[in-house]
């Protein structure tokens, strides 16, 4: 039988530990080397077009505040689907940028886990984004997800194969942001 004084020794230094383990806990990030969305994005290597559009709109530093943010990241080989002139147009003229950047950009932090099929999420821009499950994937719009819950310390980042155009752009843009062109850029993606 153990002494009472030894049980009061071994139950008070299983508190010390258990206090000890969750204060280190609750000051460890779990996010990759503590980066935020954009420095996420930066080290992952295949969002550089993403990130060059984000600095060119002046929406780099937004996306390293506070957050949380949720962000359907179009890959360099989702952007690389669209007309290389049509490209050049969007990067050279901010504002249209912006509406596109915008429209991949959710508030809050939405883990795959909390998506269900036919969820419409508001987007920054304002635009609602359509959630889509089968087939054991998630489609975001016309978007393949092709990785999910890439968690920042500001955030999480899906990964995305195409570009979501907002539908105001589609409808008042001087691009050609024709419905034929927009189902070019959503067939290409499907042969990724």
């Amino acid at each position: 039988m153990m002494k009472k004084g030894t049980l009061y020794t071994l139950l008070i230094s299983a508190m010390l530990l258990v206090g000890i383990c969750m204060g280190a806990s609750n000051s460890m990030d779990t996010s990759p080397g503590g980066k935020n969305i954009v420095d996420t994005a930066i080290a992952a290597g295949n969002f550089k077009t993403l990130v060059t559009a984000l600095q060119t709109a002046g929406l780099a530093d937004t996306l390293k505040g506070e957050g949380p943010f949720t962000v359907f990241a179009p890959t360099d080989a989702a952007f690389a689907k669209m007309p290389k002139d049509q490209l050049n147009a969007l990067m050279a003229n901010k504002t249209q940028m912006t509406a596109i950047l915008t429209n991949h950009v959710v508030p809050g932090e939405i883990m795959s886990s909390d998506l269900k099929n036919g969820m419409t999420v508001k987007t920054v821009q304002g635009e609602n984004l359509i959630i889509s499950l089968a087939n054991g994937g998630v489609m975001v719009n016309d978007a393949k997800v092709v990785q999910a819950d890439i968690v920042s310390t500001n955030g999480v980042i899906h990964v995305i194969d195409t570009v979501l155009i907002p539908k105001v752009l589609i409808k008042t843009s001087n691009l050609n942001f024709s419905k034929s062109n927009v189902n070019r850029i959503k067939t290409n993606s499907t042969k990724m």
